[in-house]
């Protein structure tokens, strides 16, 4: 009897552990139900009350001139969004950290200067 309990405990945990290494291929399988992931907002007035909005970047004047347009750029909210809530920071700096790594990943320094060294300004 012992030797079932001990086949079936192993059997387990082999099974538990591929799975786990394995979850990224099968879990989009899986029905999710839509209250676990936050919509985001689809215009201007639902990004100001989401918090995408602030004193260096403010929204109320689309809002109060009854902007139609479909409000920020989804991407770029979805990641500003990831960024306010890992790190634990305001929008500001979410938005400017997320600027920054845009900027990274398109060769061009945080200061706005292009990386490049064949690059010349003439200024």
């Amino acid at each position: 009897m012992g030797y079932v309990y001990y086949s079936l405990s192993l059997t387990f945990l082999v099974l538990a552990t591929v799975l786990y290494i394995t979850r990224r291929r099968w879990v989009h399988f899986l029905p999710v139900p839509d209250y676990v992931y936050q919509r985001l907002p689809s215009s201007f007035a639902g990004d100001v009350e989401a918090g995408f909005s602030s004193n260096a970047f403010d929204l109320s004047s689309n809002v109060s001139s009854g902007d139609s347009r479909a409000g920020l750029d989804e991407q770029g909210k979805r990641e500003v969004q990831k960024i306010m809530r890992s790190r634990k920071v305001g929008f500001d700096e979410a938005r400017r950290m997320f600027t920054e790594q845009r900027f990274a990943k398109h060769n061009i320094g945080p200061d706005g200067r292009p990386r490049d060294p064949k690059f010349v300004s003439f200024s």
